[in-house]
């Protein structure tokens, strides 16, 4: 079976888009391969394919459970065995899944780069017919990139264990610097680039300096009827914006990482389904978000990076129809963002500091390292050492940027028990503590595995079954781990912080300083880049973006608002006046489609029709209900 023929039987599709044939082609020829495509551009057929065409299995390396959840549901959808391991899968799922891989047909295995370090992962690695490796949103793999994610640098590793087998990475932004680090950070055999034009024709980029973000947001939505997304700099105001719209009577909910999975789950899949029209919400609600008929993206705040904004801007118009991304800036917002970038890099002693008082806070000794992830109330952490969460937060990610810990933030994470003793010596316990005899049978017979790995309970269903409270419940664990019989993990909403490496001295820390300085002359420089953008009134929107990722040789787009703004400048006053006193007369009091205006105004350029429309449309003067224009009666 060809390429073709798989896309036909499992998609539908009779033809391919973009550059996916080629990219496909590589593949096939056991060729490494950086495949860059758009946003929405269909990067999952470019290994899903030529997967399905070969013997064994594809392991897909992905950032993001939610991820990994919606590719599995997919493919099983049409019938082709996948499985993805995610954290909350017990040892034995994670063991029987690995053997399936092995032996039982499955064509896809999803996991994190972070699950990839596990040992019992790489031994079944070995043992498995893997016909292709691939990386998607390959640029956190950079430390330049916008999403730089440490666990992505120890992927190569792979290629020890399986070192004929091709590597596919998958990104829809990269600049030049950072194409450059996914192929060598992934020990690419030769270099091997297959990137897309990032055009986007559907999709009219406007930048608007306003002072009431608010009042223009309200215009936005009632505007333009569709599914939107409104991104904001934190969690804070994505709730406050929530509230605003919902007292103005819009259908909205607001995302952001703070939220337990299961709910940033529910609002996801609400707004997905169309039972909530508008999601406010942070960066976290970015990646895996593919929904066809979203045909608005509005920014009330500057993102930091060009990257950033354009993948986020490029999840409205998936569906190939007009749509619009909105930048709501101002001169605020570029000195909020300069604040924010000097904030995220305190000194180096600054930082040794923290890292300090962290082993103060959790009582851990030189060389110390922690088998298990550690509760850590960051409220808590900051009052004591009086250092703002914000320092303390970036502080942290350095470290992490470093591979010293790695923070959890607010993961809602259910209980966890294991037995630290082995069976004989449990049995000798109970001989001689009677008192604990029969809450440690309870505990045997309600979970399986509690001698192998950590378990998830449910001390209210524990209680219930020992006929005694959730608090004796739990201090009776608690005594238990005092008589280091178990290690119990209590269920708590606060951050967590895992070691990576043993508690150093801070005198024999090492932290790369000279790093440190170009980190921040590099954002410097990627704020720089965003501030200009939105401070250039002369310039195609689109084509300045296409030029930040090296398209040179791009055209006008003529939906953007300097475009507009052009077009309506050539089209004489008189001309102007004339086309608009018509549009008012035929549209003040009916929805009609362009073609249905074309034919009441014969006489008219259908060119300068457009541009018209489309300015009066920017300027609030036409409202747009899919399809079709009306007047605005309140102008």
């Amino acid at each position: 079976m060809d390429a073709i023929d798989v896309l036909i039987k499992y998609w539908g599709h009779t033809q391919f888009r973009l550059k996916q044939q080629e990219i496909i082609k590589q593949v096939i020829d056991k060729k490494d391969t950086l495949a860059l495509l758009p946003t929405g551009g269909g990067k999952s057929i470019c290994y899903q394919v030529p997967a399905l065409m070969q013997e064994g299995i594809c392991l897909v390396i992905s950032p993001l459970i939610a991820l990994m959840d919606d590719q599995v549901r997919f493919l099983k959808s049409k019938g082709i065995k996948s499985i993805a391991i995610t954290s909350g899968m017990h040892y034995n799922e994670i063991d029987t899944a690995l053997t399936n891989c092995i032996y039982g047909g499955v064509k896809f295995l999803y996991l994190s780069p972070e699950r990839l370090q596990n040992e019992l992962v790489k031994t079944r690695i070995k043992e498995m017919n893997i016909n292709l490796i691939t990386v998607d949103e390959a640029h956190c793999i950079s430390e330049w990139g916008h999403n730089f994610r440490p666990a992505y640098r120890h992927i190569s590793e792979i290629r020890k264990i399986i070192p004929d087998t091709p590597i596919l990475a998958l990104s829809a932004t990269a600049t030049t610097g950072v194409i450059d680090d996914i192929q060598k950070n992934l020990d690419f055999k030769k270099y091997n680039l297959i990137q897309s034009s990032f055009v986007r024709e559907n999709l009219s980029y406007v930048v608007d300096n306003v002072e009431d973000k608010k009042s223009r947001l309200l215009k936005l939505v009632d505007k333009i009827k569709s599914s939107v997304i409104v991104y904001v700099g934190s969690r804070k105001a994505a709730k406050e914006i929530t509230n605003f719209l919902l007292d103005n009577k819009y259908s909205a909910n607001y995302y952001h990482g703070g939220l337990a999975a299961k709910v940033r789950a529910e609002r996801q899949e609400s707004w997905t389904q169309n039972q909530t029209r508008i999601m406010v919400a942070t960066n976290a609600f970015g990646m895996g978000i593919d929904k066809a008929d979203v045909k608005l993206v509005v920014h009330l705040e500057l993102p930091s990076t060009i990257e950033a904004y354009f993948q986020e801007a490029g999840r409205a118009g998936r569906d190939g129809n007009q749509a619009y991304a909105f930048l709501l800036a101002n001169k605020g917002d570029v000195k909020k963002q300069q604040d924010l970038l000097t904030l995220r890099y305190p000194s180096i002693t600054e930082i040794k500091t923290v890292y300090q008082n962290l082993a103060n806070y959790f009582q851990l000794a030189e060389n110390d390292l922690p088998e298990q992830a550690i509760s850590f109330d960051m409220v808590n952490f900051t009052e004591r050492y009086k250092i703002s969460s914000p320092k303390v937060y970036n502080m942290l990610k350095y470290l992490e940027k470093e591979e010293h810990i790695k923070l959890s933030e607010a993961i809602h994470s259910l209980s966890k028990l294991t037995i630290k003793v082995s069976n004989a010596e449990l049995y000798k316990f109970q001989i001689a503590n009677k008192y604990y005899d029969n809450f440690l049978k309870l505990l045997l017979r309600s979970y399986t595995d509690l001698f192998y790995n950590y378990v998830i309970i449910n001390e209210q269903e524990i209680a219930n079954r020992f006929n005694v409270t959730t608090e004796e419940v739990v201090r009776l664990l608690n005594k238990l781990v005092q008589l280091e019989i178990v290690k119990y993990a209590p269920k708590n909403n606060n951050s967590q912080i895992t070691y990576l490496k043993a508690r150093k001295d801070t005198e024999k820390l090492y932290l790369a300083e000279k790093k440190w300085e170009e980190r921040k002359e590099y954002e410097q420089e990627k704020l720089d880049k965003i501030t200009n953008y939105v401070s250039d009134r002369g310039s195609c929107r689109s084509k300045l973006l296409l030029h930040y990722f090296g398209e040179q040789e791009s055209e006008q787009c003529g939906k953007c608002d300097f475009c507009i703004n052009e077009k309506r400048q050539k089209i004489k006053e008189s001309e102007y006046k004339e086309i608009t006193n018509k549009l008012e007369t035929i549209l003040i009091d009916k929805e009609l489609t362009i073609e249905e205006i074309y034919v009441l105004m014969p006489n008219f350029h259908e060119q300068q029709l457009i541009s018209i429309i489309q300015y009066l449309f920017d300027n609030d003067r036409v409202g747009k209900f899919g399809n079709k224009y009306q007047w605005k009666s309140n102008k």
